[in-house]
């Protein structure tokens, strides 16, 4: 029987426990995980070797593979206390000549904390997620002072330690830390510069790296993350196309996708996962309709949408996990009745979400093919006025919509067929034009 040993594994000193490294065998896998609040995370490579984790970071089998092996990374026990679930990226293939890096394990829960952008008012609203129904509950302490003007837009870093805001005003990204107890905000450090009018920010699956989309200098900066403090990576910004309006990473963790909304094209970035720089696929950019203003990649990364905000249509297409290449799904764009603004893919990968869509000041909801990305209009629930931007809990329990026009926040639960069902009290007040929402 093998001992166990702690093997440390990174110099952020995280530690994870498992079998010791043997000889004879030539290439380790291992990777990052990230979200983890419970204990009890128990990963498995082909079936054995247990390793486990009661942290975040970066981690590594014991036991090396030969070249040509095949490797298949799971998780055998879940986190308890609180209960997560935690889902592996990149876990499965063939050992070529070098050590598997990137395997992405990330752990989720029911969202504790909202946090919504106020343009006109310049501070951030912070609510407690109130898990038997999905109501809003303010924080003490909120609305939170954005260190900036004019915030525009939110990403939480994967282990739910820190929110980023966008400030399109002042040309700037704050970093504030989270309390995991209350969800109050403190700010960190001084804003990092920006390009120009920024309006979407997003974190890479390792947590390792953020990525702002400037709308006006028409390019994107791209940051490493050191405990949330933001340094620029080398070579950035990267030059994108015609106002890049917002951004995603695929699951996988290998692709930065930037809709460009006076282009009418998405640009594709490959990733260096060894130091964040960005670079252009074969192909990209890829066509879309005009005004591409929000994108989604459901959880099977292989598919993506695309809300045309100007062609009142959404694009679907087949995604190429290997190269990230876009293909138009057979059918798209499928058309819209208004101006859609924000569309999200629940977690199941069900279900296409839609602010706007099919009427003015509704939330709609699509059934994906899966076999072929076509989307169907099921449902539409009343928003407030302009329903700007959604988001959804982790757990795929609630959708909230930012309504720009009457300063609140639309809040629903999801039903077996993807129907949208107001929560008891909703719409929850918010500042002045709020643009945005990220949930922790």
């Amino acid at each position: 029987m093998k001992t166990q040993a702690v093997v440390i594994v990174s110099a952020l000193g995280f530690a994870l426990s498992g079998c010791p490294i043997t000889g004879g065998t030539k290439y380790s896998v291992g990777g990052t995980v990230t979200g983890v609040n419970g204990s009890g995370l128990v990963l498995q490579i082909n079936g054995g070797d247990d390793l486990g984790s009661n942290s975040n970071g970066s981690f590594v089998f014991g036991n090396r593979l030969q070249k040509n092996a095949a490797y298949s990374v799971t998780v055998k026990t879940q986190p308890s206390n609180p209960s997560q679930a935690c889902t592996v990226r990149n876990g499965s293939g063939t050992i070529t000549n070098a050590n598997v890096t990137n395997v992405i394990v990330s752990c989720t829960q029911t969202g504790r904390f909202a946090y919504v952008a106020n343009r006109l008012s310049n501070n951030v609203s912070a609510y407690a997620i109130d898990s038997a129904g999905g109501a809003l509950v303010p924080i003490s302490g909120s609305p939170f002072a954005a260190n900036g003007t004019t915030p525009t837009a939110l990403a939480v870093d994967a282990n739910g330690r820190f929110l980023y805001v966008l400030n399109n005003g002042s040309n700037t990204v704050s970093v504030f830390s989270i309390d995991a107890a209350t969800g109050a905000l403190t700010a960190v450090g001084t804003p990092s510069a920006t390009g120009t009018a920024p309006g979407a920010v997003t974190v890479d699956p390792t947590n390792h790296y953020l990525y702002v989309a400037n709308l006006t200098s028409n390019n994107v900066s791209a940051y490493a993350i050191s405990n949330g403090a933001l340094t620029q990576v080398v070579g950035s910004p990267f030059n994108a196309g015609a106002e890049p309006a917002s951004l995603a990473i695929d699951l996988n963790g290998n692709f930065l996708y930037a809709t460009n909304f006076t282009g009418n094209n998405v640009t594709v970035f490959l990733i260096d996962l060894s130091n964040g720089i960005l670079s252009n696929i074969s192909g990209s950019p890829f066509g879309a309709g005009a005004g591409p203003v929000s994108i989604a990649i459901d959880p099977t990364d292989t598919l993506a949408f695309v809300a045309n905000e100007a062609a009142n249509g959404i694009s679907a297409y087949s995604l190429n996990a290997s190269t990230g290449a876009l293909t138009a799904a057979a059918g798209s764009p499928f058309a819209t009745g208004t101006n859609p603004e924000s569309l999200l893919v629940d977690p199941t990968g069900r279900f296409v979400f839609a602010a706007n869509v099919d009427a003015v000041n509704q939330v709609a909801t699509y059934s994906i093919t899966p076999s072929s990305g076509a989307l169907a209009l099921l449902s539409a629930a009343t928003a407030g006025a302009l329903p700007i931007s959604l988001a959804i809990d982790p757990s795929g329990q609630f959708v909230y919509a930012v309504n720009f026009n009457s300063n609140d926040v639309s809040a629903y639960t999801v039903d077996a067929t993807g129907a949208l069902i107001p929560v008891a009290g909703s719409p929850f007040a918010a500042g002045t034009q709020p643009h945005a929402i990220t949930i922790d």
